[in-house]
């Protein structure tokens, strides 16, 4: 298959703030002046460790209990599985799948994705192809709807306050998930889209 030239091949870079193309020669982006940067698989290591940061929290986010509910003296606490089987015995099937999906599906989906990538462009020829932009791109998408399950709780934790009668509280496992979803969005955000269009056989930094 014949391998187009790209934009470094050509002696130019691209700037990652408003996507204006420079000579590979300038420092600043001559659109925003943002500083340029040229492609490099060494930004891998930034993609990576957030990746793992947010997966080291992702973990007690899924084991700790992520609501506390108190009514009438008497505590219950669940995780978020444990949230969505008690949903589903309560025949809410529509909020329990929500519930799963967000806090569930994209998160392992999210994490599965950015490993890809990186280890798709970290090889050492070219991965391009319009399913890994297309696969980034999704990753971006989904990322403002994976605090669901914190907005939630957020909001429980200050509509039902009834004092002895009836409250609910966050759990240890709320910190862990919302900080799991930053790094992983960290994470994301660190991914350098050009790598996707060139192969770190060519990296010169």
């Amino acid at each position: 298959m014949t391998q187009f030239p790209t934009a470094t091949d050509a002696g130019l870079t691209g700037c990652i703030r408003c996507c204006a193309v420079s000579s590979a020669t300038d420092t600043h982006c001559t659109r925003c002046g943002a500083v340029l940067h040229p492609v490099s698989a060494n930004s891998l290591q930034r993609v990576w460790a957030w990746w793992a940061a947010g997966l080291i929290c992702y973990l007690p986010a899924n084991l700790s209990p992520m609501l506390k509910t108190r009514t009438l003296g008497e505590t219950q606490e669940n995780t978020i599985l444990g949230g969505v089987f008690e949903l589903v015995g309560h025949h809410n099937y529509g909020v329990a799948l929500i519930v799963f999906v967000a806090s569930i599906v994209i998160p392992v989906a999210k994490f599965l994705a950015i490993a890809y990538l990186a280890l798709a462009v970290g090889g050492p020829e070219r991965a391009g192809g319009h399913r890994h932009l297309h696969l980034y791109e999704a990753v971006e998408f989904i990322g403002r709807w994976s605090m669901i399950d914190v907005f939630v709780v957020a909001i429980l934790s200050s509509l039902v306050q009834l004092g002895f009668a009836a409250s609910i509280h966050p759990g240890p496992a709320a910190v862990s998930f919302a900080l799991s979803v930053a790094f992983t969005m960290l994470s994301a955000q660190s991914f350098d889209a050009r790598l996707i269009w060139r192969g770190s056989e060519q990296d010169t930094v």
